[in-house]
Formats: C-alpha cells, structure tokens, sequence
C-alpha cells in the first residue's frame, strides 16, 4: 500500500507538472519564436510524461493485486466465521444470505478497494495540487473556484446520500432471489409432481421484478451524477475563458497561464469526478461491507472450551441431565427437563410424535447446538468442556437428510477417516447392506458422486451415509431416522448387521417407524419436548398410553404384540 500511495504522488506530480510546461512552451518558445527552447521543454514533457506513464502502470498493478488480496481474505474470513456457527447462527442468517455476503458483497468491498488504489489515492493530491497550481497562475481567476467547487461537492452529496438506502434494499433483493431460486433448484421434483410450475415462475418473476424495479432506483440516481457533474464542469469552462479572456486583454493575464489555468481547473474538475465515480460505489460497498461485518462480529453460540478435555477414559457412555433447548425468540422451549442414558453395548431408541425434539436431542450430543439449560455428558465429561477433535473421534452422526459431497464413493467414505483402507470401506458397505449396489456402480468404489448426492436414491444415501459413519468406528453411534427411506427387508437386514458391528458401541436410535426400534434394550419416549416414557416395548406397550398410540397407528394390536 505505501508502495501505491507513492507511485500514485509521483505520477499526479507528473500530470501536475505537464502544463506548467505547455504554458512555458507557449509564453517563451511560441510567442517568442524560440524553436531551441520549444524542443528542450518538449523533450522535458516526454520524459515527465513517460515517467507518469510507468508510475501509472505500476500503481494500477499493485492495487490489483492488493485489491484481489483484500477480497480473498474477506472471503476466507467469512468462510471461517460461518464454520464455526452452529444451527442456531445458521437459522439467524440463512443460506441464501451467507452465499451472498460470501460472493457478491465481498466483489463489491473489493471493486471498491480497487477504485480507491487506482483512482481515490490520486484524486485529493490531483485537487490539491491543481488549487495551489491554479493559484499561482492567476490569483483573480481563482476565485471562481471558490464557487465552482463548493457547488460540485454539494450536488454529488446530495446524491450520495439518497443512494444509500437504495443499495441496502437491493442487496436484500439479491438475497431474496439467491433464497428463490435454491428453493426452486433444490424442490425441483416437488414442483414437478404437482404441476407448480407456473406458481413457481410466479414467485421467482416476483422476486426478479423487485430487483429490478429497485435496481431502477439505484440506476436512476447514478445517471444524475455525471450529467450533473458535466454540467458544473462545462460551465466552469465557459466562465474561466470568458473572464480569463478579459484578464488577457488587460493585459493582466498571458495567453500560457491562461491554459495552465484551463488544464489546472479540468484537472481539479477531473479529480473531483474521480472521486465522484468512487462515491457511486461507495454507499453499495458500505451496506455490503456492514453485512460482511455483520458474520465477521457473531459469536458462534457453540464456543470451544478454553481448557478442552482432549481424552475420554471412557467406552462412550452417554448421559443427558435435565437438559432444556430453546431457539431464539420462542415462546416455549423445544426440550424440557430430558434425562436419558445411553451405555455402551446397549441400543437406546427415542420415539415420539413429529415435532416432539428427537432430532433437537440428538443435535445436543456433537454440539450441533448447545443445551440452553441442563448438562450432556460423554463418559462423564461435558461436551462443552469435550475438545471438538475428541467429540468427532467419539461420535458418529448419521443425519436425518443424509448429506453426499461431490466427489466419489470412496472420497465420501473416508471422510472422517482418511487413512481407512479398501477392505474397510467394502466391510462398512457391506453392513449398510450398500455392497451390491456400489458394485454395479461404473468404478465401483470410484464411482463419482454428485454434488449432495443427487445421482443415487434415497435410500442409497442413507447406506452410504450409515456406511460413511461404520468407516470412523466411533464409541457413539447416533442414527437420526436414518432407515426411514428403507424398505422392511433392507431395514432387518440392516439393523442385524449394525447389531453384530457396533455391538461394544453406545447406539442412539431416533426413528417413528416402530419396526426400526422395537428391539432396542431401551426405549425413550418423547412427547412435546418431556421424556414421558423409558422402557423395552413390551413395558411400554403395557404402561404408556403415548406409546400405545404410535404402535397402534403403524401395527395391529396381533403384530405388536
């Protein structure tokens, strides 16, 4: 930057210095007739201009590059922030919003460093540098600036002002359209089944249309700027010459100063429009640069612990104390008062009606989100105290919305385990009951995979991700609903594997299909947010009428007994 700013002062005292020469060339070479005199200041003038010209290159040259360096910090910096945030930070700003601050706020915070390196950096030294210059050519003259530049400033305030909270709403427009279109791209096969079409192109018209109309808005008000700015210079010409002429037929006044004085005043002018084509970007980048500010200042509800603990002792017993979760601005918390224990051997099963907090609960274990009262423990330790490294080593997460990356079967499996070996990845395939299938796959464990996993079925991305998490060999196995996209056959088969796998292993199972958890050695029942039931399935089905009511509305009263 101190290199640029440098570069910058030598060539605007370059550019400065230029018509003090012409005027030279005309007052002493021209009028009097001194060819010698007209070819030295000429050669002069090359030489300053040829100066100016490589000072120029090297300015714009570093300020791109420091320029494109400040946008990939920014973006990093955002993309750091934004992992760490847990769900609840996610909820707060939404996808759509983070993909924009990532890429179209960032672009705009870093056209205007750029902007500022090439042309703020030489505006002011170019103004000032032109007033003392002008000055000293003709000091009468000068005082039509003290109007003409006043005047400038003052309409492009104006303008500036009104544009500032044009260019907020047109960056919660992009974020609208972002939010849109991803829900359109994403629903794609909804849309489709029930012939939405129309709705949809609807709602995206919508929200295109109030991009534009206040995209409009913004247009409208940068046209003003530069006729208005030609206006006030054009006029300024006009008045220079009119009474820079009557000075010269006074004879206070000579023919060269007088276009040194021209030159000065376009140069002033010239800066001035310089800075006013940097002030048309800056309300844009300023809003974008708050809501970059805005990621950049949020704490992650999920801090890591200042002292972690970075070893468990234990085999991965699993507890959870009276703990209560409740989002942000709700009324009611989702969980209240939920106690259950999960010991290693045993399967612990968690059933209960939609919107009752099974997944919520099983979030609270990997630090998804953290408990708002209460206390989850892993082998004894808090996981708030748990280091992240040794929480991932202990537990295993299979999602409910299993989740593939771009890349290939393989790629995704040792995802957690990078160092896993080909005959680990076919021995977890072969437990998901996923083997056959990958086998038929073109590559087989080389097989690409699209981008969340589009190109295979449902229930394929549930064994692959079941598969993903039998690669990491954890003590905790968390399956959240992660055979609803199975078949009853599969679904057996699948879970008698899983039982000969992770047998030493704590298991958590959430799930509403009652066949998938009916076997688990304890069942804990969830109904809006209380535990209000823990027992085997015979136990439960005797005592506990919430769990009566969710066998019955899958079972015969014959089969679930």
């Amino acid at each position: 930057m101190a290199l640029i700013v440098l570069l910058q002062l030598v060539q605007t005292l370059a550019t400065l210095y230029l018509p003090n020469l012409n005027a030279d060339i005309i007052d002493k070479g021209v009028v009097k007739g001194d060819t010698g005199y007209i070819l030295s200041t000429g050669g002069l003038m090359l030489a300053v201009t040829l100066a100016q010209i490589v000072c120029a290159i090297g300015a714009v040259y570093y300020g791109a590059r420091t320029a494109m360096a400040v946008g990939r910090d920014l973006r990093a910096a955002v993309f750091d922030r934004v992992q760490s945030f847990s769900a609840r930070e996610m909820g707060q700003f939404g996808a759509p919003s983070l993909i924009t601050r990532t890429t179209n706020d960032v672009q705009q915070v870093q056209m205007l460093t750029l902007m500022a390196f090439t042309l703020m950096v030489s505006a002011p030294i170019m103004c000032a540098g032109g007033i003392v210059l002008a000055v000293q050519q003709d000091v009468p003259l000068s005082s039509l600036l003290l109007v003409i530049v006043p005047v400038l400033a003052a309409i492009v305030s104006v303008i500036i002002w009104r544009m500032r909270p044009v260019f907020r709403g047109v960056q919660s427009r992009i974020d609208t359209v972002n939010r849109v279109l991803r829900e359109q791209i994403a629903g794609i096969r909804v849309i489709r089944a029930f012939v939405r079409d129309d709705h949809e192109r609807k709602r995206f018209r919508s929200a295109n249309t109030e991009l534009m109309d206040v995209s409009l808005r913004a247009g409208r008000l940068m046209s003003l700027m530069f006729p208005s700015v030609m206006l006030v210079v054009n006029l300024s010409s006009i008045a220079v010459v009119w009474f820079g002429g009557h000075r010269i037929g006074d004879g206070g006044m000579e023919i060269g100063a007088l276009t040194a004085f021209i030159s000065y005043l376009m140069q002033i002018l010239m800066s001035i429009m310089m800075a006013t084509f940097m002030f048309m970007m800056v309300p844009r980048a300023e809003v974008c640069a708050e809501r970059i500010q805005e990621v950049l200042t949020t704490e992650s509800s999920v801090a890591p612990p200042a002292v972690p603990v970075t070893e468990l002792r234990g085999r991965g017993h699993l507890e959870l104390r009276a703990v209560e979760f409740g989002y942000p601005g709700a009324e009611e918390p989702v969980l209240r008062d939920v106690s259950l224990v999960a010991r290693p051997g045993e399967v612990t099963a968690v059933i209960g009606s939609t919107g009752s907090g099974k997944s919520t609960l099983l979030g609270l274990i990997p630090r998804l989100f953290d408990a708002t009262g209460g206390t989850v423990l892993v082998d004894g330790v808090d996981v708030r105290e748990l280091d992240p490294a040794a929480m991932s080593a202990a537990v295993g997460l299979v999602p409910q919305k299993p989740y593939l990356f771009s890349g290939t079967v393989a790629s995704n499996l040792r995802y957690g385990r990078p160092d896993a070996t080909d005959e680990e990845l076919w021995q977890a395939l072969e437990t998901a009951q996923a083997r056959p299938f990958v086998e038929s796959m073109d590559g087989m464990l080389e097989a690409p995979i699209s981008q969340g996993g589009t190109n295979v079925s449902g229930g394929q991305r549930q064994r692959l991700a079941i598969a993903r998490a039998l690669v990491r060999k954890p003590e905790i196995y968390l399956f959240d609903d992660s055979f609803s996209a199975l078949d009853y056959a599969t679904d057996a088969r699948l879970r008698a594997a899983l039982s000969r796998e992770t047998g030493d292993a704590t298991v958590v199972i959430v799930a509403q299909r009652v066949s998938t958890i009916r076997d688990a050695d304890r069942i804990v029942v969830l109904d809006e947010g209380r535990v209000v039931g823990t027992g085997t399935h015979t136990e439960l089905m005797g005592t506990n009428e919430t769990y009566r009511e969710i066998v019955l509305s899958q079972l015969t009263e014959e089969e679930a007994a």
